[in-house]
């Protein structure tokens, strides 16, 4: 054999043996191509991670999970079958069956498709075995929210399915799956997620499961999501919302030591269990129409007030800080204050000399029209003194996000110069253009959340910390500066004394002391908001105790006449609640709870109704001319 010819030989048997090693290779050791020809029968199915629980600060079980299982189909494994039969088994309508088919063709022959979703346990134990005779239809688990109370549904949150969008912009998400949308499931939905797995399953020709393909061997693990501790207590958030009933308003209660959110409620609510299987989206649709009540707006984070009388604790320390008064600086009362034309009324009823402190307890208007006009007047012109004013209110977090870990929020409205100068087209304006800002009403706009951290500033004496839903990640604190730094006000703390006894005073002889608690020293202070729209507003904010403060709460009753009346009971039962445990006032407790203010709503929804049909009527006549 000459040279050539073995040179071609050997090339030859090379190759030859290349191609054996090769099949033998994707024959033997790499299940690759016995995967992809075996498709057929085996199912690959996603595992999804369970999500994290929520807990409350008493480590009681909020949110957790439950099992539910989606009917999937995988349209070339279809074969002929009985779909009036099909239909009654699973409870669809033929034409939805029809629909969701030729979607599941469109998507993907070789794909999973959804069918019918969230088939709860009790049902699925019912149709499962239904399903040999139709193959290409399967089971897929999956795990569904489970709520161990009908409370906190505004925090809490709830979950629903990524759209096509979502998938677009998230693409670490797939169809199917589900992402936090409201509360706290969706501000920390990164953390309670997880990482979704992959079970590949081997089925018979009657699609009966017959185990895990190469003892799972291909499979992945779920990484569950991360058990989240909020700062919530859900019994006190529970007895809150009871207090709420057929009221509509909020309520934040907040550790003042450390800026943990006690409570947060908003009212009207809903049950959250209605956020969970299939008819969520149908409820949901409900919720969300539902115009008048607004169950699914969270008045505590998102509805903005004018703070009223509340408010006038903040100018009394601004006044103090910049000199414009003392704590022995007297005015009298005179049924309100007057400037020229400009009348304010006051109904404090106090005869004689009014110092700061009697001006706080009996809430005289007049008392703080002056001292916010003196704030004023103590710069070169009004456009400055105000905006010196605007920053010492935004030091106590009004007009301000918190940047924390709530889902949502606002900022309400403190007016600057900018803001007058536009409203009165000239910087010419004088304090008393703007005297309202004295009594918290004119432009002014707070949220409960903020008016509850005003609380927490005084009752510290002038500083605040970072209000925060949630303290700990699998049960390891959060130590983020942002939460435990304080952030002080422009108000020097030895000025707080006289606001705070002022506020002692309202329990022992002033606006509220119909809701003292005996045994505990409390601070508070009513308001009244008027409101353009109908009834007046009920408004209380207050810490307890005085001097070692445990809690400090903002309440809000929409239409509620006057703080006493309804916002300061609700409020004091609350703080007894949570200082001691029981409720012994059982006859304010009892008229609170039996209290209703639907007959005052249906009034004022039926006066802006007939505005509506008059403004209305108006136009039509005004299109005919």
């Amino acid at each position: 054999m000459n040279r050539r010819a073995y040179l071609i030989f050997t090339f030859v048997g090379l190759v030859a043996l290349t191609f054996i090693g090769r099949v033998f290779y994707l024959q033997v050791i790499d299940d690759n191509l016995k995967l992809s020809a075996e498709n057929n029968v085996i199912r690959r199915v996603k595992d999804y991670a369970p999500r994290g629980h929520i807990y409350d600060r008493e480590n009681r079980l909020i949110v957790g999970n439950q099992p539910a299982f989606d009917l999937m189909v995988i349209p070339n494994q279809l074969a002929p079958f009985d779909t009036i039969a099909f239909c009654e088994i699973f409870q669809i309508q033929p034409r939805d069956l029809k629909r969701k088919l030729k979607a599941a063709f469109d998507y993907s022959r070789l794909k999973p498709s959804v069918i019918i979703k969230q088939i709860m346990h009790d049902e699925y134990a019912r149709v499962h075995e239904q399903l040999i005779f139709y193959p290409g239809f399967f089971f897929q688990r999956r795990l569904l929210r489970s709520y161990m109370y009908t409370g906190a549904a505004n925090m809490a949150g709830f979950i629903g399915e990524v759209s096509e969008t979502f998938v677009r912009d998230n693409p670490q998400y797939s169809k199917g799956d589900f992402y936090g949308v409201a509360g706290i499931e969706r501000s920390y939905e990164h953390i309670l997620r997880g990482k979704d797995g992959v079970r590949r399953i081997v089925v018979d020709v009657h699609n009966r499961e017959k185990g895990r393909f190469k003892d799972g061997m291909y499979d992945t693990l779920p990484d569950p999501g991360k058990h989240i501790t909020t700062t919530l207590d859900i019994e006190l958030q529970m007895y809150a919302e009871q207090l709420m009933a057929n009221k509509r308003g909020g309520i934040v209660a907040i550790d003042p030591k450390t800026g943990e959110l006690l409570l947060v409620v908003s009212s009207p609510t809903y049950d959250p269990t209605l956020m969970v299987g299939r008819d969520r989206t149908r409820n949901y649709s409900r919720l969300f129409s539902d115009s008048i009540n607004k169950p699914l707006f969270d008045r505590a984070l998102l509805a903005e007030y004018p703070p009223g009388s509340p408010f006038k604790t903040v100018n009394a320390l601004i006044g103090l800080q910049e000199g414009a008064i003392t704590a022995h600086s007297h005015y009298s009362c005179n049924g309100g204050f007057r400037f020229g034309r400009l009348f304010v009324r006051c109904k404090c009823g106090t005869a004689g000399p009014i110092p700061l402190k009697k001006g706080i307890y009996k809430s005289c208007n007049n008392y703080f029209c002056n001292t916010y006009k003196n704030i004023i007047e103590r710069y070169p012109t009004a456009p400055i003194g105000l905006q010196k004013w605007n920053e010492y209110v935004h030091s106590f977090g009004m007009g301000e996000f918190f940047n924390n870990d709530l889902p949502t929020g606002r900022k309400g409205l403190v007016p600057d110069s900018t803001y007058y100068n536009r409203v009165y087209r000239t910087n010419r304006w004088k304090a008393v253009s703007t005297v309202s800002n004295g009594i918290g009403q004119g432009e002014l706009l707070v949220t409960p959340l903020q008016l509850a951290n005003l609380s927490a500033i005084i009752a510290n004496r002038g500083y605040y910390l970072t209000p925060h839903i949630v303290s700990a990640i699998d049960g390891e604190d959060i130590n983020d500066p942002h939460f435990t730094v304080p952030k002080y006000t422009m108000v020097d703390s030895i000025h707080f004394e006289t606001v705070i006894e002022g506020m002692y005073q309202v329990f022992e002889q002033g606006t509220a002391r119909f809701s003292k608690i005996e045994g505990i020293e409390m601070c508070g202070k009513t308001g009244t908001a008027e409101n353009p729209h109908g009834q007046d507003h009920s408004i209380f904010m207050a810490f307890a105790p005085k001097d070692n403060p445990e809690i400090a709460i903002a309440v809000f009753i929409e239409n509620g006449y006057w703080g006493s009346r309804w916002a300061a009971p609700i409020a004091s039962l609350i703080m007894e609640k949570y200082l001691t445990g029981e409720v012994e006032r059982k006859h304010i407790e009892r008229r609170m709870l039996e209290g209703s203010l639907v007959e005052e709503y249906a009034k004022q929804e039926a006066i802006l109704a007939e505005k509506k049909r008059q403004q209305a009527e108006e136009k039509r006549k005004a299109a005919a001319q």
